[in-house]
């Protein structure tokens, strides 16, 4: 099969938005916008991070073209038991960027996860409220 052979397709701007939240509890919210997280400060390494998987997304999804991104911007809204982040990817190129905004917004996740997980455990290890949910593309567009 191999991947799909795009090479007749126009060359056109094509952009792509996700979101996604993680469930954390409203203490490991508080230190957040405290700054009291011992590895740093989730937000920033997890836009840095998003920013980065975008950028791989060919390397970790076997079928999807290498695609030189001209912008990938992550954000993030922080509520008290949820952070949702957003993924913007947008490009100049023959196929679709929305695998690279999924997966930009999934590794935000996935990072913020990651920083604060010494917080989230409970006392057998396990994580029994957090949560990663609601992955989805909001918006997809391809110009002319």
């Amino acid at each position: 099969m191999g991947m799909v052979d795009i090479t007749e397709k126009a060359i056109v701007r094509r952009q792509a938005e996700a979101v996604g939240r993680i469930f954390l509890s409203p203490d490991t919210i508080e230190k957040i916008g405290t700054h009291q997280i011992k590895k740093g400060d989730p937000l920033l390494v997890a836009e840095v991070s998003a920013m980065n998987a975008a950028k791989q997304t060919y390397l970790l999804i076997p079928h999807c073209h290498q695609i030189p991104l001209d912008t990938v911007k992550v954000t993030f809204e922080v509520s008290k038991e949820t952070i949702e982040a957003r993924c913007f990817v947008r490009a100049q190129a023959r196929t679709g960027v929305e695998m690279e905004a999924l997966v930009g917004v999934s590794i935000a996740l996935n990072t913020l996860w990651d920083m604060v997980k010494y917080l989230e455990k409970d006392e057998m290890g396990q994580y029994p409220e957090t949560r990663i949910t609601d992955i989805k593309v909001i918006m997809k567009e391809k110009g002319h």
